[in-house]
C-alpha cells in the first residue's frame, strides 16, 4: 500500500522571497493513488495585504481572512496529515517553496525535495508544446470544471486527484474485474475515493459460450489457478 499526498496553497502573490504568504492549503489523501477521501482544508491569516490582483485569482480579500489561525497555529495538523508521504502538487516548486518559506519563519527544516512529484512536469512530458494547465487538462481528460469558478484549493486537489489518475493511467486501477463462479465487480471510484460495486452476472448462455471458447484453446490461462 502506497499513501501520497496531493495538495494545493492561495497565496498573496508569486514570490515568497518578496514577503508573499500562503493564505488557504489543502490537500487530500491517496492510496495507491486513488483518494480514500480524508482531506485537510485551512484558510489562513497571512499576517500582510492581500493585493487584488491575488484577489482576482482566488477569491479571497483580507477581511475574509481576518479571524482565520496563523500558519504557525495549523502548521503541526498540516504535517501530521503530510506525514513521511510523497508530495503531489501541479508547479509543485510553486507550492514548496511556499510552504518552505512559511516553515522557514517558524524555524522548521523544509520539505525534502525527494517527496515532490510535480504533475505540471508529468503533463509537459506527456504532452510536449501543449497547454497543461489543470483547467486544460481537464478539459483534455473530460473533467468537470462546472464548479470552478475561481481558485479554491480544495477543490483544485479534488480535481488535481482526477488529472493524476489520468495522467498515471490510474484509472485502470479503479477498474477491479474480479472473477467468482457467476459474477464480475466493476469497481467504481468517486471523487471522493469511495467504491460503489455495480455487480455483472452473465447468463447461463454466456457462460456456456465462454466454456466453450475456453474448451478450444490450448492450456488457457484462464483456467489456471
Amino acid at each position: 500500500m502506497t499513501r501520497a499526498i496531493l495538495f494545493d496553497t492561495e497565496t498573496t502573490g508569486l514570490e515568497p522571497h518578496l514577503g508573499h504568504r500562503v493564505i488557504e492549503v489543502a490537500a487530500v489523501e491517496l492510496i495507491n493513488d486513488l483518494p480514500t477521501g480524508k482531506h485537510f482544508h485551512k484558510l489562513i491569516h497571512p499576517e500582510r495585504d492581500v493585493p487584488e490582483e491575488a484577489t482576482r485569482i482566488h477569491g479571497f480579500t483580507l477581511a475574509d481572512l481576518v479571524d482565520k489561525p496563523r500558519f504557525g497555529d495549523i502548521v503541526d495538523d498540516l504535517l501530521e496529515f503530510f506525514g513521511d508521504a510523497k508530495l503531489i502538487a501541479h508547479n509543485a516548486p510553486f507550492d514548496f517553496a511556499f510552504l518552505d518559506y512559511e516553515f522557514g519563519l517558524l524555524r522548521l527544516p523544509p520539505l525534502s525535495a525527494h517527496r515532490m512529484i510535480d504533475t505540471l512536469g508529468l503533463a509537459k512530458a506527456r504532452f510536449p508544446g501543449m497547454p497543461n494547465s489543470l483547467d486544460a487538462l481537464c478539459r483534455r481528460f473530460a473533467i468537470d470544471l462546472s464548479a470552478r469558478a475561481t481558485h479554491n484549493a480544495l477543490l483544485d486537489c479534488k480535481l488535481l486527484a482526477d488529472v493524476y489518475l489520468e495522467l498515471t493511467g490510474g484509472r485502470q486501477r479503479g477498474l477491479s474485474l474480479t472473477t467468482a463462479k457467476t459474477a464480475i465487480e466493476l469497481v467504481v471510484y468517486t471523487y471522493e475515493g469511495s467504491r460503489i460495486p455495480r455487480p455483472i452476472v452473465p447468463t447461463a448462455d454466456e457462460l456456456a459460450a465462454h466454456a466453450a471458447f475456453l474448451s478450444r484453446l490450448k492450456d488457457p490461462v484462464w483456467l489456471n489457478g
